[in-house]
């Protein structure tokens, strides 16, 4: 009976698609990442909002919380039109529900972009605070000391063991840093807005090839564009790369899945393309 299950156990792994499996898994984690996100942008505004903000600071401090869920959405419209949904996509309400969910999630997505260049533009307005050349000129007034995303507030205790810099920056009314945490920050608020650029750069090039595969379209010069303008992955890649050099792991894990789980995407577009060649050769 052991040997039974074991054989039937093997032929159901070699009747399982490996490339679903791989794809449903990172999409997964992804989900598990979006809720490390929250937590941890609460923990920031915890510190940058302390003595309160508007709405819309609150929303560029959960930019990367919103961001993620809008692109969930759009991971899940792409996966319906490019692999689950086929017949169904001719009807029109579900092709033009496909596509106004697509939309909306775009607004989020510009509010991402909206979120970075403030935080940019903020942090390259930075003056330094001529009042403060010690730390513990601060100390126990509910003002924390952020380096690198991450936070301790500053008290008479701690304050000679944070930084022995002479000249100090707020980042926030309830953050303060010094030169070394600034030319971080700038570092960090430049890749951020870059990344959401080359994101939705990459995400058109996406919605290129979809549309002309739609019309069965499967050469031809737009087609070509749509697959040079992948060539952001490279870019989104080297971000990954700058997240771990600076200790945060985590944020380029997060990277290197959001690739894999576009990547899925590419997949079948490509067996999508390989589908229109065979049953329309003259669409190549």
């Amino acid at each position: 009976m052991p040997e039974i299950a074991a054989t039937s156990l093997a032929r159901r792994w070699q009747r399982l698609d490996k490339g679903q499996l791989v794809k449903w898994t990172v999409y997964s984690l992804l989900l598990l990442n979006w809720g490390y996100y929250a937590i941890e942008e609460s923990y920031i505004a915890s510190h940058t909002l302390r003595q309160g903000g508007t709405f819309l600071q609150w929303t560029e401090e959960f930019a990367t919380t919103i961001d993620e869920f809008a692109w969930f959405g759009l991971l899940f419209m792409f996966e319906l039109e490019t692999y689950v949904l086929d017949d169904a996509l001719k009807k029109r309400w579900v092709k033009w529900s496909v596509h106004g969910l697509r939309l909306v999630c775009y607004m989020f997505l510009v509010h991402t972009v909206y979120a970075r260049i403030n935080s940019m533009v903020d942090t390259l307005a930075v003056e330094p605070v001529l009042t403060v050349t010690e730390l513990c000129q601060v100390a126990d007034q509910d003002i924390s000391f952020g380096e690198n995303y991450r936070f301790q507030i500053v008290t008479a205790e701690n304050c000679s063991t944070l930084s022995s810099d002479s000249v100090f920056f707020m980042l926030e009314p309830s953050v303060i840093t010094d030169s070394a945490g600034l030319g971080l920050e700038k570092k960090h608020v430049w890749v951020n807005f870059e990344d959401a650029v080359m994101w939705l750069l990459v995400v058109w090039a996406i919605e290129l090839a979809v549309w002309l595969q739609n019309r069965e379209i499967t050469g031809g010069i737009l087609m070509v564009v749509s697959h040079a303008a992948k060539l952001g992955y490279a870019v989104l890649f080297a971000h990954a790369i700058f997240w771990a050099w600076t200790g945060h792991w985590l944020y380029a894990w997060d990277q290197f899945l959001w690739i894999a789980g576009f990547w899925a995407i590419e997949m079948n577009l490509s067996e999508w393309r390989e589908e229109i060649r065979e049953e329309h050769p003259q669409a190549a």
